[in-house]
């Protein structure tokens, strides 16, 4: 029954939705200030640069 429901949730979360749950957890692994800030350049970078789907590594 959990993997029905986690596959469920899975398929009503929009892309976007995702990708801001991935973002989220990625900056709640930060150690400290530095390293919270350091992540939050890193993903501001990536999202500056327009890319392909295809040509994402995610």
């Amino acid at each position: 029954m959990f993997l029905l429901s986690r596959l469920f949730l899975f398929l009503t979360k929009t892309a976007d939705e995702r990708k801001h749950a991935r973002d989220d957890a990625y900056l709640s692994e930060a150690t400290d200030l530095y390293d919270l800030e350091y992540r939050m350049r890193k993903l501001d970078r990536e999202a500056a640069i327009p890319t392909t789907a295809w040509l994402s590594h995610r």
